[in-house]
């Protein structure tokens, strides 16, 4: 076990090299995405024991940043990037301060609320074309090099996921991550060790939404 994690991640990054289908580096790229996303709801509902049915929303919130930057004002893709992560910050700062007051079902009702509304809402603006999205979205370019959306892509999605999930590791092993596993055991008993709660749950709320938007940002350049 103690190499599975290195082994996994080396099969990762070098899978495009290798004689495999384009329909599996396709496939595999969905697969990385997808992880992103639900790396951020492990932390949030399994760790931290809160439920969330809107974090698709962070995912558009990057994917039209990305988009629209990128075909309207000719940004860079790495500065569409940072803002749409402090667009999705700022969103989840405010939404988890509103929301996560709650407990109960008074919570899952409230992020399946926000969640809905932010998608017909993205989807009924004319500028953000509407139900057919934007088109035209340039690929992502590292170092001068177009990575397509292909064997290119691969590695740096991957990359992405690996190092989130390290990063996710890292911060449960932390002192804030011990107390963010506290929360799930009920907010009364982590507060008797004086553990902020309000607060930790805002931060496990905001780094399930950033790398929700990461995510969303990869799949426009993807599609």
């Amino acid at each position: 076990m103690r190499f599975a994690f290195p082994a996994f991640a080396a099969l990762m990054l070098l899978l495009p090299a290798l004689p495999v289908p384009d329909f599996w580096i396709t496939q595999s790229i969905y697969i990385g995405l997808y992880a992103i996303v639900a790396l951020g709801l492990v932390l949030l509902t399994g760790v931290a024991g809160l439920t969330s049915f809107g974090q698709a929303a962070f995912v558009g919130v990057g994917a039209y940043t990305a988009a629209y930057l990128a075909t309207q004002s000719s940004l860079s893709p790495w500065l569409t990037l940072l803002l749409g992560v402090a667009l999705a910050v700022g969103a989840a700062v405010i939404l988890g301060a509103l929301t996560l007051r709650m407990s109960g079902h008074y919570l899952p009702l409230a992020t399946i609320a926000w969640g809905l509304a932010l998608n017909y809402t993205m989807a009924n603006m004319e500028w953000l074309g509407k139900y057919d999205g934007i088109q035209g979205i340039p690929p992502l370019t590292l170092f001068g090099v177009q990575l397509g959306t292909g064997r290119g892509l691969h590695p740096l999605v991957w990359a992405i996921a690996l190092l989130a999930a390290l990063a996710a590791l890292r911060l449960l092993d932390s002192r804030p991550g011990r107390a963010i596993r506290a929360l799930k055991g009920g907010m009364e008993m982590a507060e008797a060790f004086g553990v902020d709660g309000a607060r930790l749950k805002i931060v496990a709320f905001v780094y399930a939404a950033l790398l929700a938007c990461i995510s969303g940002w990869l799949y426009a350049h993807l599609q």
